[in-house]
């Protein structure tokens, strides 16, 4: 909304918008005020409108994930150590498309809910948004259940030492796949990035459990599922251990790249959106 109120001795600029995708500004000048300087306000408010509405239209990638996605509290490369979602936006034409990098380090499929993550996300996904899930890093802990199933059971988080009912990993992704359908947008599945662990010349696929529930998941709520896993490992493979280990890597972190690694480990991303059946990210991507 834009809304000007003119009275004897103020003018009053407001726009009001919601959090995350909108701002709010409000400008008052009292008493006495020239002409010139109003039109110019008039004129740099109108523009300032035109251009949020048309952000709020154009559609957002959300990303939600662990540290491997965004790394640190504040996503500044702590210890010199990225995720891939800093760097995707730099792949994507962002006057067509916004990137939200909303994933937290340390995080289980289960956690993002329970720390509260996910509902800085689900309401403010409109539709026609995309929502990127990637998960299994931290699942390996009682409050995440093995496999696909509907079971549930009361678990002690060992970190908080706090009671919480543990779902297993499929579950947990098919809520966040029901939960952005049902704001309209479009859930996508990644499967996990693959460690820099190596066996016999060749890096170790670990995590093949939870790789294969997302794309179980993935063919059950019948949504698209890019085996990030295998894309990366893929190429680590055609690399080979020492350049990977020297161009992504520290000796210090077999799961969190450098700079060079995250960014192409956002490559592999693109790669995967651009491997899939229907194109939907055609239209926003650089070439």
């Amino acid at each position: 909304m834009f809304e000007v109120r003119i009275s004897a001795r103020k003018l009053v600029f407001i726009t009001n918008y919601m959090p995350d995708r909108y701002w709010s500004v409000q400008f008052i000048i009292m008493e006495k005020y020239n002409q010139p300087l109003l039109i110019v306000l008039f004129v740099l408010l109108s523009s300032f409108t035109i251009y949020k509405t048309r952000e709020n239209n154009k559609p957002t990638l959300w990303l939600i994930g662990d540290s491997t996605v965004r790394n640190g509290t504040y996503d500044r490369g702590d210890g010199g150590l990225w995720g891939w979602g800093h760097f995707i936006h730099e792949l994507f034409d962002t006057t067509k498309i916004s990137i939200q990098n909303k994933a937290f380090g340390g995080t289980s499929s289960l956690s993002f809910v329970t720390g509260g993550f996910w509902e800085k996300v689900r309401p403010n996904i409109k539709k026609g948004d995309y929502v990127l899930i990637q998960f299994g890093h931290n699942d390996g802990n009682p409050t995440t259940l093995k496999g696909n199933g509907d079971d549930s059971t009361m678990v002690t988080n060992p970190k908080t030492q706090k009671s919480v009912m543990a779902h297993s990993f499929g579950y947990n992704i098919r809520k966040y796949i029901d939960e952005t359908k049902a704001m309209g947008g479009i859930p996508i599945v990644l499967s996990l990035v693959p460690r820099n662990i190596w066996k016999d010349g060749k890096v170790d696929r670990v995590g093949a459990e939870y790789v294969a529930i997302d794309k179980e998941v993935a063919t059950q709520k019948g949504v698209d599922f890019i085996d990030l896993n295998k894309i990366i490992a893929d190429h680590y493979d055609e690399l080979g251990e020492a350049k990977v280990m020297a161009d992504y890597f520290t000796v210090k972190d077999h799961t969190h790249t450098i700079e060079a690694g995250a960014k192409f480990n956002a490559a592999c991303v693109v790669e995967g959106l651009r491997g899939l059946k229907k194109q939907p990210f055609k239209k926003y991507l650089l070439n």
